[in-house]
C-alpha cells in the first residue's frame, strides 16, 4: 500500500499574529522553523521513502518542504510547486487581524467565511499583478475564495499529478497549508459540506494516510 503524508507547514508571521494571510507570502516564524524540523523527524522516524514532493508557490510551504526534506534526507527528490495547493484566497480579509473583523463584521459572519464550504470573503477590488502566477499561465488571479472554490482548483492537480502515482505505489509528500488541506482531506474522506467545517489541520502536524490501488483509505494517523 501506499502512503499519503499531508503537512501544513510551519507556524508563520500570520499564523502568530492572527492576521488572515491567503495568498500573501510571509515567512515562518522560529517557532514554524522548528515545527518543520520536528514534523521531518516524525517521519524519518516511521522510514517512508517519497517519490515526489508537493507544495504550493508560498515561501513558507516550500521553506517548510525544503526542512523536511533535509530531515528525511531525501532533499534530491523533485518538488513540484503549483498554485493549485495555494492557500485559499481570503479576497479583501488578507492582512486584517482576526479579531477586529469579528468587532466590525459580527462573530458569526466572520465565521462563516472561515468555516463554511460556500461562504466568500469580501473580493479584492482588483488582483494583484504577481509575477509568479503570470509566468505560470494564471491570467486571472482570484479576489477571494470560498473553501468550495479552492476545492475545485486543487481536485484536478490531485487526479493528474499524485493520484496516479499513489496508485503506483509510489508514496507523496504534499506540505500546503490549513485550507487546502481541508478541502483535499474532504475530497478523499468524503466529508460533507457541513462537516468539513469541523474539520481542523494543525502547522507542522503529519498526517498519514495508507491507501490501497483503489485509492480507499486503510489507515490514518496523525503525529504530533
Amino acid at each position: 500500500m501506499a502512503k499519503l503524508v499531508l503537512i501544513r507547514h510551519g507556524e508563520s508571521t500570520a499564523n502568530r499574529d492572527n492576521i488572515y494571510t491567503g495568498w500573501s507570502d510571509v515567512p515562518l516564524t522560529e517557532v514554524g522553523i522548528n515545527q518543520a524540523h520536528h514534523a521531518g523527524k516524525l517521519i524519518a522516524e516511521l522510514g517512508i521513502n517519497f517519490s515526489a514532493v508537493h507544495t504550493s508557490m508560498l515561501k513558507r510551504a516550500i521553506v517548510t518542504a525544503n526542512i523536511v526534506m533535509d530531515e528525511l534526507d531525501q532533499n534530491w527528490l523533485p518538488i513540484t510547486k503549483t498554485w493549485r495547493l495555494n492557500e485559499r484566497h481570503y479576497g479583501a480579509l488578507r492582512g486584517q487581524n482576526k479579531d477586529d473583523t469579528r468587532q466590525i463584521y459580527g462573530k458569526e459572519q466572520v465565521a462563516r467565511w472561515r468555516r463554511s464550504f460556500n461562504s466568500v470573503p469580501p473580493l479584492l477590488d482588483h488582483p494583484d499583478d504577481d509575477r509568479r502566477y503570470a509566468i505560470n499561465g494564471i491570467l486571472n488571479e482570484p479576489l477571494g475564495e470560498s473553501l468550495r472554490m479552492a476545492y475545485d482548483r486543487l481536485i484536478p492537480y490531485w487526479l493528474d499529478h499524485i493520484a496516479p502515482d499513489l496508485i503506483e505505489g509510489k508514496n507523496q509528500l504534499v506540505v500546503a497549508h490549513g485550507s487546502s488541506l481541508r478541502a483535499l482531506i474532504k475530497y478523499l474522506e468524503g466529508i460533507s459540506d457541513r462537516g468539513i467545517d469541523g474539520v481542523e489541520v494543525e502547522n507542522g502536524e503529519p498526517i498519514i494516510y495508507e491507501m490501497n490501488d483503489q485509492l480507499r483509505i486503510h489507515s490514518k494517523v496523525t503525529l504530533s
